[in-house]
C-alpha cells in the first residue's frame, strides 16, 4: 500500500520537557508527546498558536494576509489540527473571522474553524472531546449573526463573549438560540477576565486554544491569562512596512503607513512588567522551527 502523505510528516524533536500525551495513540507519532497540565480551578488553561516570520511578522496583509501565507508549511497546518484536537474551545476575535471572510470575496459567509485531518478528528474523539467549539470575543457585538456561516450551528458549536449591552443586541436578533452568549462586565463595558472564567463555569471549557488575532492576544497577555504559547518560526523575512508596490485591500486604502502586525497587539509592557517564559520544547521540519513556551508564574 502506498503510504499516505500524513505518514511522511515527521517532526525532528530537538528537545521536549513537556508533559506526556494523555493517551497512547499512533496519531501522536509525527510530533511526539503532547500533554497539558490540569487547568486552574477558576478558568481554562489558555494556550495560543501563532506563526511568524524570522522578523516577527504574522501577516503580510493584502491579498496574502493569512497565517498560511507566512507559514508555507504543511507541518504547521497539521500541528494546528493537533492543538485544536486537545481544545474544548478555539478563541478568536471577530476581526479574525471578518478578515478570513473578506479574503474569500464579497459572496462568502466565511469559514468554520475545526479539526480537518481525519486521524486527528478520531484522536479528538478518543480524548473525550465534544464537537468543535468556536468562541468569539466582541465587546460591542455590532454584528449580524446570519452573515457568518460559523453561527449556523450545523458544523461547530459557537459562543460569543461580550458586554451585557452587546448580549442584549445579539439576543434581540432571534433565531440563534444555539449560540451561547456569555455577558461579562457592566452595560457597554466588557470584562474579558470574567468572561474567560464564565467559559469554565457555564460551558466547562478546561483547555482553551487562542488563535488570535494580535489585539485579543495582547488583551489576554496584559491580564496574565496566557499560560502557554506554541510558536512556529517560518524561514522567511518580510519587513513590517507594507511596500508601495503591494496591492492593498479596500480596508487598507486609507492608511498612509500600513504596518504588518506582530503577535502582540495594543499597549505592551514596561521593562519592569515584561512576561518571562520557559522554553519547553523545540522541533523542526525542514527549515521551520516549532517552539513551545510556558509562562513563568
Amino acid at each position: 500500500m502506498k503510504p499516505s502523505p500524513e505518514s511522511n510528516r515527521i517532526f525532528d524533536i530537538l528537545f521536549d520537557n513537556a508533559e506526556p500525551s494523555p493517551i497512547d495513540d499512533p496519531a501522536y507519532a509525527p510530533y511526539g508527546n503532547l500533554g497539558f497540565p490540569a487547568p486552574p480551578v477558576d478558568r481554562p488553561w489558555i494556550y495560543t498558536n501563532f506563526v511568524q516570520s524570522l522578523d516577527g511578522i504574522t501577516s503580510l496583509l493584502g491579498e496574502h494576509g493569512t497565517g498560511a501565507d507566512i507559514s508555507q508549511s504543511r507541518e504547521d497546518r497539521w500541528l494546528m489540527d493537533l492543538l485544536r484536537a486537545h481544545a474544548d474551545g478555539i478563541l478568536m476575535g471577530m476581526n479574525t473571522l471578518r478578515e478570513e471572510q473578506s479574503l474569500r470575496g464579497p459572496d462568502s459567509r466565511g469559514i468554520v474553524f475545526q479539526v480537518v485531518d481525519p486521524t486527528l478528528r478520531e484522536l479528538r474523539r478518543k480524548l473525550g472531546k465534544s464537537r468543535d467549539r468556536n468562541i468569539f470575543v466582541t465587546s460591542a457585538a455590532h454584528l449580524d449573526l446570519s452573515q457568518h456561516k460559523v453561527f449556523d450551528g450545523d458544523v461547530v458549536d459557537t459562543a460569543i463573549l461580550t458586554s451585557p449591552a452587546g448580549a442584549e443586541r445579539l439576543q434581540a436578533q432571534g433565531g440563534h438560540s444555539h449560540v451561547a452568549i456569555i455577558a461579562a462586565g457592566d452595560k457597554e463595558n466588557f470584562d474579558l477576565a470574567r468572561a474567560v472564567s464564565k467559559l469554565r463555569e457555564e460551558l466547562d471549557v478546561k483547555h482553551l486554544l487562542c488563535e488570535g488575532g494580535p489585539t485579543l492576544y495582547g488583551s489576554l497577555a496584559r491580564l496574565d491569562l496566557v499560560d502557554e504559547k506554541f510558536l512556529t518560526v517560518s524561514p522567511i523575512e518580510v519587513g513590517q512596512v507594507v511596500p508601495p508596490e503591494q496591492e492593498r485591500l479596500a480596508s487598507e486604502q486609507a492608511m498612509p503607513l500600513l504596518l504588518r502586525p506582530t503577535i502582540f497587539g495594543g499597549a505592551g509592557f514596561t521593562f519592569e512588567q515584561v512576561t518571562h517564559w520557559t522554553w519547553l520544547s523545540c522541533r523542526k521540519a525542514g527549515d521551520h522551527q516549532f517552539n513551545r513556551y510556558r509562562r513563568k508564574q
